[in-house]
């Protein structure tokens, strides 16, 4: 009972904290941000940094929340890889590596999300219950 009810929340919650906490000290950081994305060489810096916000904080909300999880937690995976590729692929540099492992990983446990879904302690199980289709049912095609 404990695992299937509250574990996926608290899975949600360590993954998606930190995409809180890295979003917000972006809001913080405009010209830090943006330069360090300019330094990598990817076009439009200011449009990177918004999607950058959006995806973190964004995401990361919404995954607390429980809401749209499979499609958030889907987007931040690939944005986890995109920023592993991006800015820690310089394995010379063994903090690069740990960053990029790190990002790797994150990616993994956020694809867990996308398969196994929410879980009982979110806004998407509430709405199955109200009515909708679960998504694991209409992911199945059974609905």
């Amino acid at each position: 009972m404990f695992a299937t009810r509250y574990l996926p929340f608290i899975g949600r919650l360590m993954i998606g904290l930190p995409f809180v906490m890295s979003g917000i000290s972006k809001l913080g950081a405009y010209g830090a941000t943006t330069g360090m994305i300019s330094a990598v060489g990817l076009p439009f810096p200011p449009l990177a940094f918004a999607v950058a916000v959006a995806v973190e904080l964004g995401g990361g909300v919404l995954l607390l929340a429980g809401y749209r999880v499979r499609f958030v937690a889907t987007a931040m995976a690939v944005f986890a890889l995109a920023t592993a590729v991006s800015f820690h692929s310089n394995f010379a540099d063994q903090n690069q590596m740990i960053h990029f492992l790190k990002n790797v990983m994150m990616a993994g446990g956020l694809l867990q999300i996308t398969a196994f879904g929410a879980g009982a302690i979110s806004l998407d199980n509430r709405r199955a219950k109200g009515g909708e289709a679960p998504a694991n049912l209409a992911l199945a095609g059974l609905r």
